[in-house]
């Protein structure tokens, strides 16, 4: 407490300093030659120590100037810079709007996966990484398969296209990592609406935060967060992509907006995925049913489709008196998965399946200087109607070779291939999310914000309507308030302190002597943190951030999926003390080889840390979510690039991280548990990728380019289970993984038309991901896209 009373003192001393009278002020707006705002822009005035920096939206101001000429120059990482004249009069106000060329040579633009440190991130104190995605338009990529080339990151899929996923970003993992559509929350999508099924074509960039999380996502995120940017600046354009693929798969995806002179906005993303997803296996296959005996195959997936469709239409106006964006949308898609394997491959299923739909109304405004200059104001609102469905009714029991004997002949096994059951459900998930924030001068900043979740899922089992475990309530209301103040202390320092109300209700039910009756929790906890950088040169920066960090437990987990993840009620929060170094050089020798490094150091002390444990019911592997009283983790991740004009690029990142269970005893007990300071079971704890990519310009006429591009990947063995516990020789282990993919990108007419041609999984390598779950095989896959913006 002492903490936040410092911390709010010195917010409130900020907001009583008395801004001195001005002499003169230039205002305006960095935008590329493409009409593109330019967000952390760099704005210096030549005759003061003045200047400033574009902000998100690529406008800025520089105050108490000297009436006169004056030089300003605006430099942006990737473009040539600008300079201008212009003459100020006493107490006047000029608009000066810059217009930014591309450079000859760009590291960002070389670099075969697009990633990329943006001027916004790198000034700012928070520890991102930024992927400039449209230079992955032309792939087949999906928003995971980009962010698990990101060091620091690993995306673990159960399967193929559509399959369900697990996110880790330093060390934490799932929930622990939130997700954000245009600084929105994505808590409330449902399965319609997920990482793995958006093509990478519906986003401009995707923002990594590394550790601490800037206040105006109101996030109870404990290790970081990934915002993905949809909207470009563009007033007009048509973006239009279809590819096919091994294993039947098929995607497609239509962006398109239209702004009129008048304000007038319509923006439309619509994208689908289809795909067999039949790819080979290797598994312990039960010829004869009845004698259960195995024996070892390699055989195709055969149930396992899925298919999903998503539009998102958004109709408003931009740049008027009483708004600078009033959109209202909605959002539609559906989604149908067929499921063929549990927890573990011994488990393999003929006729599960789940279905899934959206049906999300929302409302954007945002407003800078809302009454006041400097006064911005930010409401996004939106409410999912949709509703989910998990079905299982065929009492049977299948093997890998899609054969099946009826199970009505074993008593003991329960109906269905699990659980028989056909449950349609609605988990009506509400958001609110608002942030006001306030520019005190030019050298302070402060931010408000409150997110509010709503949830209460409401479902019946059409085969057992009845059933009273399914009329039990199942409710959370989640509300995060968070407060800011960011002081530049100079063009090359700047910090930023916050505080946090983290607030938690849920309404669950509990069985004793059986009867039901209702049980509440309400949490009610409170973090802090700050974030600082410092460029001691202007090529070299050093960033440092800490947290005190709380994460809710999600609806998911307190009440399960009603697929393969079971319900705890008793989940507590999780919260912990998280420390982050970090430094980035760049370079440009010659004005030819461009390198970029940059390396961060990270230490985590988490307590009630929330993981996945494994247990056994009815011969099945049941996925649950625990707490896990004290977990540490230090670790390192490191990434270099490397360009040579614009005709090669290659890098290179690692990421080492030692997750220990710290929980010394467990329970009452006084003896040490047998697994203290074991490493954490079923998770990779060293990765990295490689990349390279040659570029061929003008290949067959003027504006034509020809990129041929390599992506390795590589994952160590780990242990899935407790490295201490069982016999060296019968322990089971997720072994060492190389994958190898490969692309052939032309591009004509300056990037209007193009085709691409991708192979993944070269070698056909055997890969595993989650509790030794299989990833496709190797893959073949081509696109066609059209790209026109006016």
């Amino acid at each position: 407490m002492q903490v936040k009373k410092i911390l709010f003192t010195g917010i409130l001393c900020a907001c009583s300093m008395l801004v001195h009278a001005q002499r003169a002020v230039i205002f305006g707006t960095v935008r590329s030659s493409e009409g593109e705002t330019l967000p952390g822009a760099t704005i210096s005035v030549r005759e003061t120590s003045a200047g400033a920096f574009s902000d998100q939206n690529g406008k800025f101001r520089i105050e108490k100037l000297p009436a006169g000429n004056v030089s300003i120059t605006v430099t942006f990482m990737g473009y040539q810079p600008e300079t201008r004249t212009v003459k100020l009069g006493e107490n006047h106000e000029q608009r000066v709007d810059f217009k930014l060329s591309a450079a000859a040579m760009d590291l960002q633009e070389a670099s075969v996966i697009g990633l990329s440190e943006t001027r916004e991130a790198a000034k700012l104190a928070f520890n991102i990484t930024a992927i400039d995605a449209k230079q992955l338009h032309n792939t087949t990529l999906d928003l995971s398969n980009v962010l698990d080339r990101v060091s620091g990151v690993r995306v673990r899929e159960t399967g193929g296209v559509g399959s369900n996923f697990n996110f880790s970003l330093n060390g934490f993992t799932g929930r622990q990592v939130k997700f954000f559509i245009d600084g929105i929350p994505m808590d409330n999508f449902g399965s319609s609406f997920q990482l793995n099924n958006i093509p990478v074509n519906l986003a401009d960039r995707v923002e990594i935060y590394k550790g601490v999380v800037p206040i105006a996502l109101g996030s109870d995120a404990l290790g970081g967060a990934v915002n993905i940017i949809t909207n470009p600046n563009r007033r007009n354009y048509l973006d239009v992509s279809y590819s096919y693929g091994s294993f039947n798969t098929h995607r497609s995806a239509v962006n398109t907006g239209v702004t009129t002179q008048n304000g007038f906005t319509f923006q439309l993303n619509a994208f689908q995925n289809y795909s067999d997803n039949n790819y080979w296996v290797d598994v312990d296959v039960v010829p004869d049913l009845n004698t259960g005996l195995s024996v070892p195959m390699r055989v195709r997936r055969f149930h396992d489709k899925y298919r999903n469709e998503t539009v998102i239409a958004q109709v408003g106006v931009v740049n008027k008196a009483f708004a600078d964006r009033l959109l209202l949308g909605i959002t539609l898609g559906q989604n149908a998965a067929d499921i063929q394997t549990g927890n573990r491959m011994y488990e393999v299923y003929g006729q599960r399946r789940r279905k899934g739909n959206i049906v999300m109304p929302s409302l954007k405004y945002a407003k800078k200087d809302l009454l006041v200059k400097g006064l911005n104001l930010a409401l996004n609102a939106n409410f999912n109607l949709g509703q989910e469905q998990s079905i299982d009714t065929a009492f049977r029991q299948y093997n890998w070779l899609g054969e099946f004997i009826y199970k009505e002949s074993n008593p003991n096994t329960p109906g269905g291939e699990v659980s028989r059951m056909f449950y349609k459900f609605r988990n009506n998930n509400g958001l609110v999310n608002a942030t006001l924030s306030y520019q005190l001068g030019q050298k302070h900043a402060l931010t408000l914000n409150n997110t509010f979740n709503t949830f209460n899922r409401k479902g019946e089992d059409v085969l057992d309507p009845e059933n009273l475990d399914n009329k039990q309530p199942k409710r959370t209301s989640k509300n995060v308030i968070g407060l800011a103040y960011r002081y530049d202390v100079s063009s090359k320092w700047n910090t930023t302190f916050f505080v946090k109300e983290y607030i938690q209700k849920s309404v669950s039910h509990n069985i004793l002597n059986n009867e039901y009756y209702v049980q509440e929790n309400t949490f009610s906890k409170q973090g802090y943190g700050l974030a600082t950088t410092y460029f001691l040169l202007p090529q070299l920066q050093l960033k440092g951030s800490y947290e005190k960090s709380y994460r809710l437990p999600e609806n998911e987990e307190l009440f399960g999926d009603v697929v393969n993840l079971a319900s705890n009620y008793n989940l507590r929060p999780e919260s912990s003390h998280n420390f982050n170094l970090g430094v980035n050089y760049t370079t440009t020798i010659s004005k030819i080889h461009n390198f970029y490094v940059d390396a961060n150091l990270i230490y985590r002390s988490a307590s009630d840390f929330i993981r996945p444990s494994l247990y056994s019911s009815f011969g099945r592997a049941i996925q649950q979510m625990v707490n896990l009283r004290d977990v540490t983790n230090s670790g390192v991740d490191g990434e270099i690039r490397y360009s040579f004009r614009r005709l090669f690029s290659a890098g290179v990142n690692v990421t080492y991280q030692n997750i220990r269970n710290n929980t010394k005893f467990e329970g009452q007990s006084t003896t040490v548990s047998p697994v203290y300071r074991d490493r954490i079971p079923n998770m990779p704890y060293l990765f990295g990728n490689a990349n390279a990519s040659v570029f061929f310009k003008n290949v067959g006429g003027e504006g034509n380019t020809l990129t041929i591009g390599y992506n390795l990947l590589y994952v160590h063995e780990f242990y899935l289970r407790w490295p201490s516990q069982g016999a060296a020789g019968s322990k089971l282990t997720v072994p060492e993984q190389v994958a190898h993919d490969a692309s052939v990108v032309y591009s004509l007419a300056g990037g209007k038309y193009n085709i691409a041609v991708e192979c993944r999984n070269i070698a056909d390598a055997t890969l595993y991901d989650n509790f030794s779950l299989q990833k496709p095989s190797r893959s073949f896959n081509v696109k066609l896209r059209y790209f026109l913006v006016k």
